[in-house]
């Protein structure tokens, strides 16, 4: 179980650790592991290369960009809490603890899917629509890495 842990708690690190490495590439194209390499080294510098903005839509751009990863960044420590607690369990879970933890885990879901609903209507009103898309689909796609990244260190409930 604490290999599990260890593992879980690696995971979740790498999702919310700094930026410190390599240089961003646009998305377009890119496999599994040069997303995941860019996400970890520079997530800013990914999304500005992405997106290609002029300096009035960057002006726009950022204030919503930096307000939703604020959101994530709390939907992640909640769903991190209930990792945390899930894995440090060192042993079966009660019928009633493990409804509360699927709970806690659909409830930082639910969260989430606000934040990028809130997200999605601002940049849509700041962007022109073919360039707000094409930040959904990259935060989608860089979510999607995340969410099995951490589905694949996690245990299944026994």
């Amino acid at each position: 179980m604490k290999k599990n842990l260890a593992s879980a708690l690696l995971i979740l690190a790498a999702i919310g650790a700094p930026p410190i490495w390599a240089q961003a590439k646009p998305a377009d194209g890119m496999d599994l592991q040069t997303l995941r390499a860019a996400v970890r080294a520079d997530k800013k510098a990914l999304v500005t290369a992405t997106m290609q903005l002029s300096d009035a839509e960057a002006k726009k751009f950022w204030p919503i960009y930096d307000a939703y990863q604020r959101d994530l960044d709390l939907a992640n420590r909640r769903m991190n809490r209930a990792v945390e607690d899930f894995v440090a369990q060192d042993k079966p879970l009660s019928n009633l603890y493990a409804k509360n933890l699927s709970t806690e885990l659909i409830a930082a879901d639910e969260f989430e899917i606000k934040a990028r609903r809130t997200m999605y209507n601002k940049m849509m009103r700041a962007l022109p629509p073919r360039k707000a898309t094409r930040y959904v689909q990259l935060e989608a796609k860089i979510r999607a890495m995340q969410d099995y990244d951490i589905a694949n260190g996690i245990p299944l409930v026994k």
